[in-house]
C-alpha cells in the first residue's frame, strides 16, 4: 500500500470507525485506487440493523475522493475540504456490502472540474466483480463559501 488508514484519517473529514479505507493502492493526477475491509466489520457505523447496503459504497467512493484531492493538492498547507453535493447515475449490482468476505477495490476518476467543483466518476468492486458505479460532483470548501465558520 502506498499510503496506509492512518495516513487517511488525518487528511479526510472522516476519522475513528467513521474512516472507512484501508489505504490508497495506486494514484495519479486523475485517478485513485483504494481498498477496504471494514464492510465485514460488525461496527461499521454505516451499518443499520445489522446490515450493510450497497449504496453505502457510495460514502466509500466520496472517502476515495478526498483521498485524492489531499493527495493532488500536497503542496497546500491542509486539504480542501469538500461536500458531495449531487450523486448521479449510480447503479447497484448487489444489496448488500457486509455479505461479502473479500476486500473492496474502490476507484474514483476526476473527469473534470475546477477550482470550485469536481466531477468523479467511481466504480466499487470485490473480488473483480462490479458492485456500484456511478458519478459525484464534489464542491470545494462549501461551508466557506456559504458563509458558516468551522467550530
Amino acid at each position: 500500500m502506498m499510503f496506509g488508514r492512518d495516513w487517511i484519517a488525518a487528511r479526510i473529514p472522516h476519522s475513528g470507525s467513521m474512516c472507512l479505507l484501508d489505504g490508497v493502492v495506486a494514484w495519479d493526477a486523475k485517478r485513485i485506487r483504494c481498498t477496504a475491509t471494514s464492510h465485514v466489520s460488525p461496527d461499521n457505523p454505516l451499518r443499520s440493523k445489522g446490515r450493510l447496503a450497497s449504496v453505502c459504497g457510495i460514502e466509500y467512493a466520496a472517502q476515495a475522493m478526498a483521498a485524492h484531492g489531499a493527495l493532488v493538492a500536497s503542496n497546500e498547507a491542509r486539504p480542501r475540504v469538500g461536500m458531495l453535493t449531487s450523486v448521479r447515475g449510480v447503479e447497484t449490482h448487489i444489496d448488500r456490502l457486509d455479505t461479502l468476505d473479500a476486500p473492496l477495490d474502490i476507484e474514483a476518476q476526476r473527469m473534470g472540474g475546477d477550482d470550485n467543483t469536481v466531477l468523479y466518476r467511481f466504480t466499487v468492486h470485490c473480488a473483480g466483480r462490479l458492485l456500484l458505479s456511478g458519478r459525484a460532483a464534489v464542491i470545494l470548501d462549501a461551508a466557506q463559501r456559504a458563509g458558516f465558520v468551522a467550530q
